[in-house]
């Protein structure tokens, strides 16, 4: 499905270097709106606040990122996020947000169509994200081979990345079986990054996806993103541990080397909000009022969905 939104690309602005400064105490450039905008096209918005050391250089940046207020603003978000986690050395990464609308929740849209809406999301994040030169080293894994042929039939047409799939479908899928992929064989020594779209709709395909990473990027300069991978049914307890232990052992095993880069989830109800990352930012709790969205609480790792729903939402 096409999205109503724009597919054209935006790139944000660095920094200037800043020069030496006489002043004995550090001084903080603080940038309310900073206008970032790419061959007259999308304008997106970031605030900022850079730290400058008396010595002139940057001791510390902070980043305050506003909400985004379209998915053409969310993609130049996500990006930037992925790019400073890139640099500091961040090989697992998580980005996650809602496909059926900014302001929806899980299960406002439905699954086949919010996979769809997701696909063409990941196709525009790696347009803006893979640059020419490095889309045949990147390989973009679907759930399953079927997935991969609707994809090369609509939003990757035309792509040079290389498509892929988690999981086979077997005669017995219905009762839950899929076949066996060798992850390594998968692979190519040229690879350098793996983007995992959407595995959630079979509770194998995260177990495929730890099966990956362990094989083909743990000791080696490889990279990984799981892309809405709606994780947070396994943070949540969706799959009870007794039933899916070794879905549950991925909160022991993956989950703390994994760094989430980009997040949004929202809350309905009058006393609803948002739980919003981007990195390197803390994790914030955000309402909207009157158009406008503030910040009831922030800290610096991932608080529970059940924390902010029971605790932090109702008391602010």
């Amino acid at each position: 499905m096409a999205l109503s939104n724009s597919s054209t690309l935006a790139s944000s602005v660095p920094f200037s270097s800043v020069s030496s400064l006489a002043n004995t105490k550090a001084v903080r450039f603080d940038i309310e709106r900073l206008w970032i905008k790419n061959d007259n096209h999308h304008i997106g918005r970031m605030s900022s606040a850079l730290r400058v050391s008396r010595n002139g250089s940057s001791s510390s940046v902070e980043s305050d990122v506003p909400l985004p207020r379209d998915y053409e603003e969310l993609l130049v978000q996500a990006k930037k996020a992925t790019d400073l986690a890139l640099k500091d050395g961040k090989q697992l990464m998580e980005i996650e947000f809602p496909t059926a609308g900014l302001e929806s929740v899980p299960g406002d849209g439905e699954g086949g169509i919010e996979m769809t809406e997701s696909m063409q999301l990941i196709r525009q994040f790696c347009d803006r994200f893979v640059s020419p030169e490095k889309a045949a080293r990147t390989r973009v894994f679907f759930p399953e081979a079927n997935e991969v042929k609707f994809a090369r039939e609509s939003a990757f047409g035309g792509s040079s990345l290389k498509l892929d799939y988690l999981t086979k479908p077997s005669f017995f899928e219905d009762f839950g079986f899929v076949e066996k992929i060798k992850m390594t064989d998968r692979v190519k020594p040229e690879d350098e990054l793996f983007l995992v779209a959407y595995p959630y709709f079979n509770v194998n395909e995260m177990l495929v996806v730890e099966e990956l990473y362990n094989e083909a990027v743990v000791n080696t300069t490889r990279k990984m993103i799981i892309f809405n991978g709606e994780l947070d049914r396994i943070r949540s307890g969706y799959y009870p541990s007794f039933f899916y232990p070794k879905l549950a052992s991925l909160l022991k095993t993956l989950f703390p080397v994994m760094e989430t880069v980009y997040y949004i989830h929202n809350f309905k109800g009058r006393k609803g909000g948002t739980l919003f990352r981007c990195y390197p930012g803390p994790w914030k709790v955000l309402r909207k009022v009157k158009k406008e969205s503030i910040c009831l609480h922030q800290q610096e790792s991932m608080p529970s969905l059940k924390e902010v729903a029971l605790d932090i939402l109702p008391s602010a």
